[in-house]
């Protein structure tokens, strides 16, 4: 992960403190401002925020900052919201207190109003431009059908100010990252950390009452336009409009319903953006390695969860997540994915990923839960943060096959720690669904 320099400050010509962070060193400068739906510091919080801006840094001189009004930066008067000429000028007053005289940049949903209109009026200062999920205009009209109702606008805004804080808007924004009520309780705390309710809903307000389509035909520099198909809360045609307007514009629809960049298939945004920016295309680095994979989840989760409650199943899964991150941290294993009541995770050696499934075993137990786990050692795919291949199947069908409270591994595992002192009982040839052959299985003895 490409940490940020540091957190610096600059003021823009009205003296509202403006916050920023640079990160890597790469050729190109690219400047993102990050809208209001997160926090700059906070979302480094977030893996899935942390990853994205780590892979712009990895080829850019990256510059992210909050727009007046949001996160770090200086807080501002709900009854006097800036228009968008505020926020194009936050841009420029950040790229000068970077010393930057000519970037590169990308901007998504709310932000995008201004970066257009930063594009349109500074053609000098914009070396290119990325917009991903972006609309001139958020209101419908004749030449805009797909936008939303002007006699709906009030009650939609009224909306997002009741959900704001509780987790709801990042539901609605980025349904990938909030698959459940411990995700949306950690979203509901950056919302709130963010902004208040009522700045979120009158900034919301005046960007959807702003239209920069007049200004797109103005607009020099090259420009990506990327929507994702399914977004629910920026039609993709508005993208496909944005393109038509803008000169010699690139426009590409990908898959998904996040409207936030970060979340959802980022690899192939990201590969269009990197291209797009350095015009080379990223080639994906796969490393192979030999690995233990430990899968577990909780029996019989649906049913405890229907008889605790949403509540109390969150407070439940808040706690068991903590305790297997705690083992996983003590026994050097590394969380690959949490599918809401399992984990995933990685480890070098085969004999501390035993020893480490037995302590989340027993360690659960305490709160009344029972856990199933299965391992596996084998050469599996490394893409980024992803694992994948055979190995990866196998180890996710042992520990469907193990038994409630069982510690279940394979022949190879078992094989790989003769001489450690744990010991095993035979459970016999196991028929492994969608994987060739028999496989002989053991479950640890405790």
């Amino acid at each position: 992960m490409t940490e940020p320099l540091s957190t610096c400050y600059t003021t823009t010509s009205e003296g509202t403190y403006l916050a920023y962070q640079v990160s890597g060193d790469g050729p190109i400068d690219l400047v993102m401002p990050v809208t209001g739906s997160a926090g700059m510091e906070l979302t480094w919080e977030e893996p899935s925020f942390s990853a994205f801006v780590s892979r712009l840094a990895s080829f850019s001189r990256l510059v992210t900052f909050d727009p007046r009004g949001f996160g770090s930066s200086g807080r501002l008067d709900p009854k006097a919201i800036p228009a968008v000429q505020a926020w194009k000028d936050d841009i420029v007053s950040v790229m000068d207190a970077v010393g930057i005289d000519r970037a590169s940049l990308l901007a998504w949903g709310e932000a995008s109003g201004a970066t257009m209109f930063m594009a349109a009026t500074c053609p000098e200062r914009t070396r290119s431009l990325v917009l991903v999920n972006a609309y001139a205009r958020y209101t419908r009209s004749d030449d805009n059908p797909w936008g939303l109702p002007a006699d709906a606008l009030s009650s939609f805004l009224g909306s997002i100010k009741d959900m704001w804080g509780t987790g709801g808007c990042f539901a609605f924004v980025a349904p990938s990252l909030v698959p459940t009520a411990v995700a949306r309780r950690q979203w509901a705390r950056i919302e709130r950390l963010t902004a208040t309710p009522d700045v979120l809903e009158a900034a919301t307000r005046a960007v959807f009452e702003s239209d920069v389509s007049e200004a797109l035909p103005a607009i020099q520099a090259p420009t990506l336009v990327l929507s994702r198909q399914g977004d629910r809360h920026v039609r993709y045609e508005h993208g496909q409009r944005i393109a038509s307007l803008i000169p010699d514009a690139r426009f590409v629809a990908l898959p998904g319903d996040d409207h936030i960049p970060f979340a959802g298939g980022t690899d192939a945004l990201l590969d269009e953006v990197e291209e797009f920016i350095t015009g080379v295309r990223p080639r994906p680095i796969v490393d192979r390695v030999l690995s233990t994979i430990l899968f577990t989840d909780i029996v019989g989760s649906t049913e405890r969860a229907v008889s605790e409650g949403d509540r109390r199943w969150a407070a439940l899964l808040e706690s068991h997540h903590r305790i297997v991150r705690g083992e996983l941290s003590r026994f050097r294993g590394r969380e690959v994915v949490t599918t809401g009541d399992g984990f995933l995770a990685t480890f070098d050696g085969p004999a501390r990923a035993i020893r480490c499934a037995c302590a989340i075993r027993d360690g659960v137990q305490a709160l009344g839960l029972q856990v199933r786990a299965g391992l596996h050692t084998g050469e599996v795919e490394m893409a980024g943060d992803d694992i994948r291949g055979i190995a990866v199947h196998v180890g996710a069908r042992i520990g469907a096959a193990a038994r409630s409270n069982e510690v279940l591994v394979s022949h190879t595992v078992k094989d790989l720690v003769a001489g450690s002192g744990i010991e095993f009982g035979d459970r016999a040839e196991h028929e492994l669904k969608g994987v060739p052959g028999s496989w002989r299985l053991f479950a640890v003895k405790a």
